[in-house]
């Protein structure tokens, strides 16, 4: 008799990239501070023959058309493909709470929804270390380069630092506030990155490396005017800034409001805000809602860091 499986469902945090200080090798999983769910959840349950995947959630209609497109069913299928296992039937849903090309880690947070619940599903057949590997590979399918700075937090949860084979944590500082806003428009993370040089004046390159020390450094020391003083962008935020509308004019005032450092989330449109308290924060995120928002589909979330990453509960979305 063939073995049975019990449905699981995985919820993977959103997060921000980059965090303005690591260009593609910092990352920092979200949660918002109200319980609001700000990540993608994928279902994995026993199914007909073949693979089958529903799409749900608010963000459902700017995901592909056809449904061979959707990265989930592509993470499936290199899931099997790779441990060789033999499945009869297997039924996917994705509920879809990220709008895409946003900055949020909306691609990666899919991914990692999707392999984290078939590594779940399976036995947990892959190691942690391996399995993140193959969550960078996937995600870079659509961001067109793979990087591991949305990926890896969304998966392990808090601060992540990128090595060359693994992602190390990162302290952090327990009394920030991470005010995220999304304005509601769609930007091209690999068209983002297209605005950025191939290369960079040595001058940069040398401030980019004193600036990710010492805020490595300051985080592990806890000090937190050393960190707050580096958290900014040397390598991708001149080139994008302009790019994105209202966030120069947003970054301004944010930081007139007191915030202590102001950033692009990922490759934007959104932005990050750190207050140190939360009348500070509610204060920037009350701006952001009047002032930074294009449409409905825009959002304001006052957040902390999602420490423990990934969430594995039984049963369908």
């Amino acid at each position: 008799m063939a073995k049975q499986y019990e449905a699981v469902t995985v919820y993977a945090p959103a997060s921000m990239g980059n965090v303005s200080v690591g260009f593609d090798l910092l990352g920092a999983a979200l949660a918002p501070v109200d319980g609001s769910l700000l990540g993608d959840r994928v279902s994995v349950a026993p199914g007909e023959q073949g693979l089958s995947l529903h799409c749900c959630g608010p963000y459902v209609d700017v995901l592909p058309a056809k449904l061979e497109d959707n990265i989930v069913l592509r993470c499936a299928e290199v899931f099997i493909e790779k441990l060789g296992l033999e499945v009869p039937g297997l039924k996917l849903v994705l509920e879809k709470n990220l709008p895409i090309g946003s900055g949020l880690g909306s691609s990666a947070s899919s991914v990692v929804a999707a392999l984290g619940a078939l590594n779940a599903y399976f036995g947990e057949p892959m190691s942690q270390d391996d399995l993140l590997l193959l969550m960078g590979e996937l995600e870079g399918m659509i961001s067109g380069s793979v990087h591991y700075d949305n990926v890896a937090p969304s998966y392990l949860g808090g601060m992540q630092l990128m090595l060359a084979q693994r992602a190390q944590p990162l302290p952090s500082f327990d009394n920030w506030y991470w005010v995220v806003a999304y304005p509601g428009i769609t930007l091209s993370t690999a068209k983002m990155r297209a605005l950025m040089p191939q290369q960079v004046d040595l001058s940069i390159a040398l401030t980019f490396g004193q600036q990710l020390a010492t805020f490595i450094d300051a985080s592990h020391r806890q000090d937190e005017a050393g960190a707050l003083a580096v958290l900014k962008d040397v390598v991708a935020e001149p080139y994008r800034a302009p790019h994105i509308p209202g966030y120069l004019a947003a970054r301004q005032h944010l930081q007139a409001l007191g915030c202590a450092a102001v950033g692009i989330s990922g490759s934007g449109p959104t932005l990050f805000a750190v207050a140190r308290t939360r009348d500070e924060a509610d204060a920037a995120a009350a701006y952001l809602q009047d002032h930074y928002l294009l449409n409905e589909r825009g959002l304001v979330r006052v957040c902390r860091l999602a420490q423990n990453g990934i969430e594995v509960s039984k049963g369908e979305v």
